[in-house]
C-alpha cells in the first residue's frame, strides 16, 4: 500500500473522492463534513448544519453539489462554492445511511437514500420532491448505490438479504414515455387521458397517489433479485463497474461474489479472511480486484479471477468503516476511527532506461518494448519494437495490480555488441531478471532465465557485469552475464539500501539514509559523497559530466565527482526528470527538465529554476530535444508534447557569456 494522505479527525463514516478535482470529503461521527485536499494535505472547507453522525456524502458530477444524509433524519444538497446549504430533503424516518447521486446526473436530477427505517428513496433535486419509496427490506438499510450505466440499483439490509431493483420504469416515466410499470392511481397518460383505475378527481387523486406511495410504495422501481446467502446483516453491496458482478460484504465475516444474468443472480464464490464485521467493500475501477475493510482493523485485497485473498493491510487501534474508490485515477480511501486515508495498490511510474542513440527500454504490462526515436512517423515520438515477454516470478506475481510488476530497469551502455537489460521487480523481497537480445535483430535472439535476488535497483558496472545488493548481508554482489558471482564488496558505509547507476564503467550510486556515495568497486574507494533527502532516481547527462538526483521532493545536480553544483526543493513531488539532448543550441548537458504532478519545470546547474507548462495527468520525463519533450504517460504508452524552453534558454546564455545567443531571443 502506498499511502498518499492521511487525515486525523473523528470517526470517517462517509468518503466521496471529486470526480475532477484532488478533493475527497469526508463526513464525520461527530455531524463535520470535511472537504480535503488530499494532494496538497490541506482541510478546504468544513460544513456543519447537521445534528449528528454524517453517514453518507457524495460528490456531484459536473456541478458544484454535494449531497449529505444523517443520523438527523435529514438529507442536505450543498453548493461548495457558495459554501453554504441549498436546500433539505425530508421524508425518511430513520438514521440515513448513505446517499448518491445519479451517476448520469445531468439527465437524471436523482439522489438515492438509504436509511433504517428499512426504505430507499429516488428524490429528484431540482424539484426536491421524492420520485419513488422502494420498500421490500425488513431491516435497517445499510447502503443503495445505482449502476454506473445500468437502470439498476443494489442495496444491502441487515435482513441478510442484497437486493438488485430496475429503475427501467421510473426511467421511461421520467422521459416522458410510457410504460406499464407507472404507479397506481390517477396518473395522467401521454395523450392526456387518465389511465383505467386512475381517479380523475385531479388534487384529490394526486393526494390518494402520494398516499399509497408513502404506505405501499411505487412500482416504478421493481425488485429484479433478492439475493440470499449471507448468515448475518449485510453492511455493503457494489456493482462491478462493467462486469455483470455483485459484491457484498456482511456481518457472517465474508465478501460475497455473486453473477446476474437477465433472468437471475446467483453466488459464484465467498471470500473468507476477515476476522470481525466486514464494513465495506468495492471492485477496483482499473484492476480485477476487490478490496474490502472490517472492523478487525484491516483491509484485505481479493483476486476476482482466482477469489484468493492476495493482500492485507491492518492498521493498529483502528476500525475501518467505508471505503472508496476515484472514478478515473488509481486511488482508493477508506475510513476509520481516527480519520482517512488515501493510498494506491501499486506504483503508477513506468519503468523505463534510456537506451544507446535514440532507444528507450520500457515495460509495458509483461512485454519489454524498444521505443526508436528516430523511426517517428505521423506525429509520433517514434516505433515500438517488442522486445521479450517477462515473466511471472514468486506467489505475489500471479496478481496484476498490487505491485508485482518491474519496478526498475536497467540498460548495459557499456556494451556496443548486444543489448543487456535488467529487470527489478520487488516481488518476494526484491528480484531480477537479466534478459540478453541482439541489437539487430531485437525481437528475434531473446535469452532470458537468469534471474536472481537483490535489494532496490541492478544496475551494470561494465560490459560483462552487473552489482546487485544482497538482501540480507547488504553486501554489493558483482556477477557476470551468465549470472555467475564473481566478486563479493562490503559497502564503505552501513545502511545501505539501493544501488544507482555510477555513470562510468566500475562505479556506482549508493544511496544511504540521506546521502548518495559514489563508489569505485575494484579499488574499493569513495570517491565522493553527497546530502540529499528521499533519493529516488539519478539522472546523468549524455556526456557523463553531471548527475541529477531526484529526490521525493527536490533536485540535487553534481558534477561527475559528486560535487554539488545546485538543490532546488519543490512543495509537490518530483515525478521523472531528462537532460537536454539537442545537438545545437549549447542546452545539451546543461538543461534538466523535471515534471511534478501538475507542472513541467527546469533547472540549471547555476540554480536557476522555473515552470514550462501545466500537465493534465502526470507523465514521466525521457527524453528533451529542443522544445520536445518525450515521455510516457501511467499506462506507458510513448508521448511527446511540446515546450517553451525559451526563459531557461535565455538564463543559460546569461550564464555562458555567449552574447552571440542573446540574437535569437
Amino acid at each position: 500500500m502506498l499511502t498518499k494522505f492521511e487525515s486525523k479527525s473523528a470517526r470517517v463514516k462517509g468518503l466521496a473522492f471529486h470526480p475532477v478535482r484532488p478533493w475527497i470529503c469526508a463526513s464525520l461521527h461527530n455531524g463535520v463534513i470535511q472537504l480535503w485536499d488530499y494532494r496538497v494535505g490541506t482541510v478546504i472547507d468544513r460544513f456543519e448544519e447537521h445534528d449528528g453522525p454524517v453517514r453518507g456524502v457524495d460528490f456531484h458530477l459536473h456541478e458544484p453539489l454535494i449531497v449529505s444524509g444523517g443520523d438527523d433524519y435529514k438529507i442536505k444538497v450543498w453548493d461548495y462554492k457558495l459554501r453554504r446549504c441549498l436546500f433539505t430533503l425530508l421524508g425518511h424516518l430513520d438514521y440515513i445511511r448513505t446517499v448518491q447521486f445519479h451517476p448520469n446526473a445531468t439527465q437524471f436530477p436523482w439522489i438515492l437514500s438509504a436509511s433504517d427505517d428499512q426504505t430507499l428513496r429516488l428524490w429528484d433535486f431540482q424539484k426536491r420532491t421524492c420520485l419513488s419509496l422502494l420498500t421490500g427490506h425488513n431491516h435497517y438499510v445499510m447502503c443503495a448505490a445505482f449502476h454506473p450505466s445500468e437502470d439498476l440499483i443494489v442495496s444491502a439490509s441487515l435482513d441478510q438479504t442484497v437486493r438488485v431493483w430496475d429503475t427501467t420504469g421510473l426511467r421511461k416515466k421520467q422521459m416522458g414515455g410510457s410504460t406499464g410499470l407507472d404507479s397506481p392511481g390517477g396518473m395522467m397518460d401521454t395523450n392526456g387521458m387518465g389511465r383505467p383505475g386512475g381517479n380523475p378527481g385531479g388534487v384529490a387523486g394526486a393526494t390518494a397517489l402520494n398516499v399509497q406511495a408513502e404506505l405501499f410504495g411505487t412500482n416504478d422501481v421493481v425488485v429484479k433479485y433478492v439475493l440470499e446467502g449471507h448468515d448475518r446483516g449485510v453492511n455493503w453491496a457494489a456493482f462491478h463497474p462493467t462486469l455483470p458482478l455483485l459484491a457484498s460484504a456482511a456481518d457472517d465475516r465474508q465478501v460475497k461474489l455473486w453473477r446476474m444474468s437477465e433472468t437471475k443472480a446467483w453466488e459464484v464464490d465467498t471470500l473468507r479472511g476477515h476476522v470481525n464485521n466486514v464494513s465495506c467493500c468495492l471492485f477496483h475501477p482499473k484492476h480485477d480486484l476487490i478490496v474490502s475493510n472490517s472492523e478487525d482493523r484491516s483491509i484485505r485485497v481479493w483476486d476476482v479471477s482466482k477469489r484468493v485473498g492476495v493482500q492485507t493491510f491492518r492498521r493498529e487501534g483502528d476500525r475501518f468503516w467505508i471505503m472508496a474508490a476515484h472514478r478515473t485515477q488509481n486511488l482508493l480511501a477508506a475510513g476509520h476511527d481516527s480519520g482517512m486515508i488515501v493510498y494506491k495498490l501499486e506504483r503508477e511510474r513506468p519503468a523505463s532506461t534510456p537506451g544507446p542513440a535514440n532507444k528507450l527500454y520500457y515495460v509495458r504490462g509483461r512485454e519489454l518494448f524498444c521505443h526508436d526515436y528516430s523511426r517517428a512517423q505521423n506525429g509520433a515520438s517514434g516505433l515500438d519494437v517488442p522486445i521479450a515477454t517477462i515473466r511471472r516470478v514468486g506467489q505475489q506475481a500471479q496478481t496484476d495490480g498490487i505491485g508485482s510488476a518491474p519496478r526498475y530497469i536497467s540498460y548495459n551502455q557499456h556494451n556496443p555488441s548486444e543489448g543487456n537489460v535488467l529487470v527489478c521487480s520487488e516481488v518476494d523481497g526484491g528480484t531480477y531478471e537479466l534478459i540478453t537480445f541482439s541489437l539487430t535483430n531485437a525481437s528475434g535472439s531473446v535469452t532470458d532465465g537468469k534471474r536472481g535476488s537483490c535489494l532496490g535497483p541492478a544496475t551494470f558496472i561494465g560490459r560483462n557485469r552487473f552489482a546487485v545488493l544482497d538482501r540480507h548481508q547488504r553486501q554489493i554482489i558483482v556477477k557476470n552475464l551468465n549470472n555467475e558471482t564473481t566478486k563479493r564488496v562490503q559497502p564503505p558505509v552501513p545502511n545501505v539500501d539501493a544501488l544507482l547507476d555510477g555513470g562510468a564503467s566500475g562505479r556506482i550510486l549508493l544511496r544511504a539514509d540521506d546521502r548518495a556515495i559514489l563508489f569505485e568497486i575494484q579499488s574499493r574507494r569513495v570517491l565522493g559523497e553527497i546530502s540529499s533527502p528521499k533519493i529516488k532516481s539519478a539522472v546523468w547527462s549524455p556526456d557523463g559530466s553531471k548527475v541529477a538526483l531526484l529526490c521525493k521532493y527536490g533536485v540535487v545536480i553534481a558534477d561527475r565527482q559528486l560535487e554539488q553544483l545546485c538543490s532546488i526543493n519543490d512543495n509537490v513531488r518530483i515525478k521523472s526528470g531528462a537532460w537536454d539532448v539537442s545537438p545545437t543550441g549549447g542546452t545539451a548537458s546543461e538543461l534538466f527538465v523535471y515534471t511534478t504532478l501538475h507542472h513541467v519545470k527546469y533547472c540549471l546547474p547555476s540554480g536557476d529554476t522555473g515552470t514550462i507548462r501545466t500537465l493534465d495527468n502526470p507523465l514521466y520525463a525521457t527524453r528533451v530535444v529542443k522544445d520536445q519533450l518525450f515521455c510516457l504517460d501511467r499506462e506507458a504508452r510513448a508521448r511527446v508534447i511540446s515546450i517553451d524552453a525559451t526563459e531557461a534558454r535565455f538564463k543559460l546564455a546569461l550564464a555562458n557569456k555567449r552574447v552571440s545567443a542573446f540574437a535569437c531571443f
